[in-house]
């Protein structure tokens, strides 16, 4: 181990000679001598050969040649202490290439570098993250490192699938209620309370989108690992879209066409007034008053009422969840099945 441990510390230090080697050339000269004879030596160990005991020796007489005089005694112990600190170091090396190497695979397969808080990767795409619970301890975490592996291996087949709306049975609401069945269905899943929704909601609203496209709107409140709603008055929000289409169809668009584009007399978005300032009851009043600007009457209320607590509406959400995040295995909303392909992230009209 120790002259692996020397080659990775020689090409780290490669570096710092080769820009020292413009002062002075002979330090180059020198270093490549080194880092031969590492090479060497870790070349043999890569092929399962015994590696020159010299080399590694005289990584051991460089490091303790002082000592040997002064302390004799001291050379053991501290030739034992390199050993293990040369182990340390390749195992940190090579744990620091293969999470490199999982995090790029994580990126193209998942669309997020970090597997278990997607919203933690900065490289991947914009997106609300379905986010998993942390490790609590060094097993968990050490079992969640080869977990990801696992997920990271399935989902590589995905990229290669071609998705159809129709291959997955979402309790949805149609967004374009014309009767065109020459328009391509797309399949878009959203959460009331995620920004990236509402940018890409707007963006599909300007461009045109939902009338060149069949769109089923699957609204969906995301959940962590212990069963919270990531945006508090998500939940109730879909719980009436579900209980208000059934009355009447196209009823629940209102609610989620204003939560996105629109804002209050002060000028708040509708989204930031659910997110951090609507208690359950305010929320419920607020999505109530829309629904009878949008001609729904006191006894049509009083059946979404209803709805909203049938253990019906509750096993539609369940039925979306296991879906999105078991079927689709998505990391981040919103995410859309368009063109044969699922692609998670803002929409963007480009």
């Amino acid at each position: 181990m120790v002259c692996i441990a020397a080659f990775i510390i020689l090409a780290i230090v490669g570096i710092f000679v080769a820009i020292a080697s413009i002062f002075k050339p002979k330090l180059w000269k020198s270093y490549a001598k080194a880092m031969k004879k590492a090479w060497g030596c870790l070349w043999k160990k890569v092929r399962l050969q015994k590696c020159e005991t010299g080399f590694k020796e005289d990584v051991k007489n460089t490091l303790l040649s002082r000592i040997m005089l002064k302390h004799p005694k001291w050379v053991k112990p501290l030739s034992i202490i390199i050993e293990v600190v040369s182990i340390v170091i390749v195992v940190v090396v090579i744990w620091a290439i293969l999470t490199a190497i999982k995090s790029l695979l994580a990126l193209w397969a998942l669309g997020s570098c970090n597997v278990t808080k997607p919203s933690a990767c900065s490289l991947g795409a914009e997106v609300c993250s379905i986010d998993e619970s942390e490790p609590t301890n060094v097993f968990e975490a050490t079992g969640r490192w080869f977990t990801e592996w696992g997920e990271i291996f399935e989902a590589i087949p995905e990229k290669f699938k071609t998705y159809n709306a129709d291959d997955f049975e979402f309790n949805y609401i149609m967004i374009n209620q014309s009767e065109n069945t020459d328009l391509p269905v797309v399949v878009d899943i959203f959460d009331p309370g995620c920004s990236v929704c509402m940018m890409s909601y707007r963006n599909q609203k300007e461009a045109g989108f939902f009338d060149s496209h069949n769109v089923r709107l699957v609204p969906f409140a995301i959940q962590g690992a212990d069963d919270s709603f990531k945006f508090k008055n998500s939940e109730v929000v879909v719980r009436y879209m579900f209980a208000a289409e059934q009355i009447k169809s196209g009823l629940s668009l209102g609610i989620i066409d204003r939560i996105f584009t629109a804002k209050n007399s002060e000028g708040i978005s509708y989204q930031n007034k659910f997110n951090e300032d609507y208690n359950h009851d305010q929320a419920v009043a607020k999505i109530e008053s829309w629904l009878i600007e949008d001609g729904a009457n006191h006894g049509m209320i009083s059946e979404i009422r209803k709805i909203v607590d049938y253990p019906e509406t509750s096993d539609k959400m369940s039925h979306n969840r296991d879906i999105i995040e078991h079927q689709l295995k998505v990391k981040g909303i919103p995410t859309m099945i368009i063109d044969g392909k699922k692609e998670t992230g803002l929409w963007k009209n480009t």
